[in-house]
């Protein structure tokens, strides 16, 4: 199982937001609520039922870490070539591949471009895809802009030592 980017687990955090917070005893939990997409979800960006019970933030923690797992699976799978490139690039596609999910990113215009290195316009094709329930979402445009400024970073990768 390949590790999960800092960067991607951070992305999911900021733009999912840990958030519908009710008191049950000294623990602060997230009950189910619908996204600005139309979606049950609970936590951080986690779908669910929507009779799903309270969950506290390191439940959600345990929901994101799977979550994001499967999204990185499904990046490697349709963008082979992020296994070899700098972490912030296979950050920004599996944040992507999170929020939208599988079948997005393999129909789309951004895989190609991923898979050609052309991070250019791979960070253009991004910040196409901020729109939800037929409008655009401030949300989705930060974090287009975010996953944007990581697949467009110049930064080398890290030599393991």
């Amino acid at each position: 199982m390949s590790q999960i980017p800092q960067a991607a687990i951070a992305l999911a955090k900021r733009f999912e937001g840990f958030e519908r917070k009710v008191k049950r005893g000294i623990e602060i939990t997230a009950v189910p609520y619908i996204c600005p997409a139309g979606f049950w979800t609970i936590g951080y960006g986690h779908f669910c039922d929507p009779k799903h019970p309270p969950i506290t933030e390191a439940e959600a923690e345990a929901y994101l870490a799977r979550d994001l797992q499967t999204a990185l699976a499904a990046t490697l799978r349709y963008c082979p070539v992020l296994a070899t490139e700098q972490e912030g690039r296979l950050a920004a596609i599996i944040d992507f591949t999170f929020n939208l999910g599988a079948g997005r990113l393999q129909a789309s215009t951004l895989r190609r471009r991923v898979n050609q290195r052309d991070w250019t316009a791979a960070a253009n094709e991004l910040r196409r895809w901020v729109y939800g329930g037929g409008k655009v979402l401030p949300g989705l445009v930060a974090r287009r802009k975010a996953e944007a400024a990581l697949i467009s970073s110049r930064e080398p990768i890290a030599e393991e030592g």
